[in-house]
C-alpha cells in the first residue's frame, strides 16, 4: 500500500460521515494494536467518526480482516461481512430458543395490567420491565403477566426477573449488558425460554452475539430519558450498518423512537420496533398500538415483494 494511513484515514472519513459519522470524536490519544495500515487508518476514521474505543477497535480490525481475505483496501465500502467481525455461521448448535425475525411492535410495559392491556390489543410482542427489589411482588406480577397474556397471542418477555420468568413459563427473557454475567444462561437455555440481549455498539453486539440469543435489541438510535446508555444515540444511519451485519439474528430497535421516525428505523432492515413512551403516554393508546403494527407489517410486506 502507498497511501499514507492519514490519508486512508480520511478517505474513510470522508466517505461515510454522512451515515455513521457522529459529532463527537475521540480525540484522546489512540492504542493501536498491529501495525497495517488499513487497521490503523479504520481505526483514526472511526474514532474521528464518534465511534467510542471499543466500537473502533472492533471496526479496525474487521477492515484489517476485510484486506486481508480480499487483497485490497477499499474506503469506500463499510465493513458489514460477519467473517470480518469474526462472528460464527449460523444456524448454531447452542443457540437460544428461536423466536421470530419480524417481531413485529413490541412493547414495553410497567407492569402486568399493562401487558394485558396491549396483548388484548393485538401487539405481538410485549416486555414487562417491573421494577420492584420485592421478589414476592416481581413473581405475583410476571405470574399475572404471563396469564394476561394467555389465548391472546402474544409473546410475552420480563425484563431482569429470569428466575421469576422460567417459575412463570415466560415466553422469554429480556436481559441487559449489566445482567449477563449474574443470570443463569444455561438455565434459560434448559428451559426453552427465549433470550433478548440489548447492545448499544459493534463491541457489545459481538459479546451478545457469542451468546447466541433470540434476538438482539439495538440502540438507543435516538436521545432518550428513560435510560442511561453506554453510548451516544446512535442515529439511523449506524442502525441500518448494524442490522447489516446481525442479518442472521432478529433485530429489535430501541431508544427514543416516535411517529415520524418509524419510517427511516423500518428502512434499516431490523424485524421489530421497541415502545416504551409512545403507549404509554398516549391517550388512546390501543389506536396508537394499532396504527404502528400496521406501518411495520406493510413495511414487512414491501421488502418480502
Amino acid at each position: 500500500m502507498t497511501a499514507s494511513v492519514d490519508a486512508m484515514a480520511q478517505a474513510i472519513a470522508l466517505a461515510h460521515r454522512a451515515v455513521v459519522g457522529l459529532p463527537i470524536p475521540d480525540e484522546s490519544p489512540a492504542p493501536y494494536h498491529h501495525a497495517e495500515h488499513s487497521y490503523r487508518a479504520a481505526k483514526q476514521a472511526a474514532r474521528a467518526l464518534g465511534f467510542i474505543e471499543a466500537d473502533a477497535e472492533c471496526v479496525a480490525l474487521a477492515w484489517r480482516a476485510r484486506t486481508q481475505r480480499t487483497g485490497e483496501f477499499n474506503a469506500g465500502t463499510w465493513p458489514d461481512a460477519p467473517v470480518d467481525f469474526g462472528l460464527a455461521p449460523h444456524p448454531r448448535r447452542d443457540a437460544f430458543a428461536a423466536c421470530p425475525k419480524a417481531l413485529g411492535l413490541y412493547a414495553v410495559l410497567p407492569d402486568a395490567a399493562w401487558v394485558g392491556r396491549m396483548a388484548q390489543a393485538g401487539v405481538p410482542t410485549v416486555q414487562l420491565r417491573f421494577k420492584s427489589d420485592d421478589a414476592a411482588a416481581v413473581q405475583r406480577e410476571v405470574d399475572i403477566a404471563v396469564d394476561a397474556v394467555r389465548g391472546t397471542g402474544a409473546r410475552l418477555f420480563v425484563n431482569d426477573h429470569w428466575e421469576a420468568a422460567i417459575r412463570a413459563g415466560a415466553y422469554g427473557v429480556h436481559l441487559g449488558q449489566e445482567d449477563i454475567d449474574s443470570a443463569d444462561l444455561s438455565a434459560i437455555r434448559s428451559e426453552g425460554l427465549r433470550l433478548g440481549l440489548s447492545s448499544h455498539g459493534y463491541a457489545e453486539m459481538l459479546r451478545v452475539d457469542r451468546l447466541n440469543p433470540s434476538y438482539i435489541a439495538m440502540g438507543a438510535v435516538y436521545p432518550t430519558n428513560l435510560k442511561l446508555m453506554a453510548t451516544v444515540p446512535q442515529g439511523p444511519g449506524r442502525l441500518a450498518t448494524y442490522a447489516r451485519l446481525m442479518r442472521d439474528h432478529a433485530l429489535v430497535a430501541i431508544g427514543g423512537i416516535d411517529e415520524s421516525r418509524l419510517p427511516e428505523v423500518l428502512a434499516s432492515g431490523v424485524g421489530s420496533v421497541a415502545v416504551v413512551r409512545a403507549l404509554v403516554a398516549a391517550a388512546r393508546p390501543e389506536a396508537v398500538a394499532a396504527k404502528w403494527q400496521a406501518v411495520i407489517e406493510a413495511a414487512h410486506a414491501a421488502k418480502a415483494v
